[in-house]
């Protein structure tokens, strides 16, 4: 096996062949996120509190199971014969070290991630270590285990001071291994000064190529991946992220062809999306790898039918310019995920009503509308349209902040305490039935996905 590297605007191997990355996210693993695994609020809050209520010895016995039936050798092999070669593995900071012990790295903190690099080698599948979550939170939002609605990671120096040293660690573990095709260093960062992310990405940058100059970086523009200004002139074996999620596709979504918050979306339209957030690496003569995208399905099939369309041509605007692409996500509860945990398992029929209830609720902002409640969260929203109407905060809006503060904190956080309670008197075998749910020999496949990442 031979490391790949940047040539050009290609991934190529040690004998110049060009790879095409193409695979899938294994999204809410080592990152956990609140609709894939049906939990409420961010990772950090709801295990604290499902610690509480098992007690360690359980709360481990429970976790690690998960952990070790969510991914594995099974899940390595059907993406191999669907022709994937590329896995991205989201990791949240935690698994390396604790904020009460900065600095002092866990010596089992590799443990599921080597197995997964292992497991996805023995079938010829390359990987991008993910670092989802940062200290302090690197945006404002749930999936970088956020707690509140703000990215305290650019205010202090000592989480970025943790986190050069967290990736000189990672760099130092894998800088042999030539399965990994490389890292990803911050997901979506979002820097409303746009004054910190650029210095600190050289730091960093500085810092991994010390240690590692073989392995490829993977780097995500700022504002969630949206915005690469903050990039002079490119490093030399590195590839500038773009996340391509398209708007008819997201929760609240219009028709596709069709409207979505006035403007007309079609293929034309997701082209042009597409040229703009990919400007850059044209610019520049380097790659293009889609790091996120993919719609989000509702289980009515003319919508989702849609959504299906929508995908292809995406699919079929990244062929035709030669890009990777890794799809968000692989395995979840049935909103997005290649792989679908059964509404029979054990795990459903627990938690099944639970969480029918944070989608009343609009508890998960991944899928929502934002309105939850709606004769409860109609007049708050328009109370502050009203009264602040020049109020447009970083980094979507006036709606996004409302709803973030008002839903995905002020209700999903009691949330997650009721979720806890729901584990309360489980016997040992009752909490690996339930890890075991989620298991590729308990799941289902949606096959209409399969067969457009095949094709793509």
């Amino acid at each position: 096996m031979t490391f790949l590297r940047v040539e050009g605007r290609q991934f190529v191997d040690e004998s110049g062949t060009p790879v095409r990355l193409r695979g899938v996210a294994v999204g809410g693993w080592l990152n956990m996120e609140n609709f894939i695994t049906g939990y409420s609020g961010n990772e950090a809050l709801m295990r604290s509190l499902v610690r509480e209520v098992l007690g360690d010895e359980k709360y481990e016995l429970f976790f690690d199971r998960l952990l070790t039936a969510f991914f594995n050798e099974d899940d390595a092999k059907l993406l191999a014969e669907m022709g994937m070669n590329c896995v991205r593995l989201p990791v949240n900071y935690r698994h390396f070290e604790d904020d009460a012990r900065p600095f002092e790295f866990k010596p089992e903190g590799f443990k599921h991630l080597d197995r997964a690099v292992e497991a996805c080698a023995r079938h010829g599948i390359y990987t991008v270590i993910d670092l989802h979550a940062l200290p302090g939170s690197q945006n404002h939002h749930w999936h970088s285990d956020n707690i509140t609605h703000r990215p305290l990671f650019w205010d202090h120096p000592h989480f970025q001071d943790r986190v050069v040293k967290m990736w000189e660690h990672i760099a130092e573990h894998y800088k042999d291994n030539p399965w990994v095709a490389g890292y990803n260093p911050i997901n979506e960062p979002a820097d409303e000064s746009r004054k910190v992310v650029g210095p600190f990405y050289t730091r960093l940058v500085e810092a991994i190529r010390a240690i590692d100059d073989r392995h490829i970086l993977f780097l995500d523009g700022n504002t969630y991946s949206t915005e690469f200004d903050v990039f002079d002139e490119p490093w030399d074996n590195t590839v500038y992220v773009a996340h391509d999620y398209a708007a008819p596709g997201l929760g609240g979504g219009g028709p596709y062809p069709g409207e979505t918050a006035g403007k007309y979306w079609d293929k034309a339209a997701l082209e042009a999306k597409y040229a703009e957030r990919t400007e850059y690496c044209t610019r520049t003569g380097t790659p293009v790898w889609v790091g996120e995208f993919g719609p989000i399905y509702t289980g009515s099939e003319p919508r989702d039918a849609e959504l299906r369309r929508l995908l292809a041509d995406q699919l079929d605007i990244f062929k035709r310019d030669g890009a990777g692409w890794s799809i968000w996500m692989y395995k979840d509860l049935g909103r997005q995920g290649l792989v679908m945990v059964r509404p029979d398992s054990p795990y459903l029929k627990r938690f099944g009503d639970f969480v029918a209830k944070k989608v009343r609720l609009g508890a998960d902002q991944w899928g929502s509308d934002g309105k939850g409640v709606a004769e409860v969260t109609g007049p708050f929203y328009q109370m502050i349209a009203e009264e602040f109407p020049g109020f447009d905060p970083y980094p979507w809006g006036q709606y996004d902040w409302v709803r973030t503060l008002l839903l995905n904190l002020t209700v999903a956080q009691p949330l997650a305490y009721e979720y806890a309670e729901l584990f309360r008197g489980l016997t040992d075998d009752e909490l690996i039935a339930l890890a075991d749910s989620f298991a590729l020999a308990n799941c289902d496949v949606r096959t209409t996905l399969r067969d457009q990442l095949i094709a793509g």
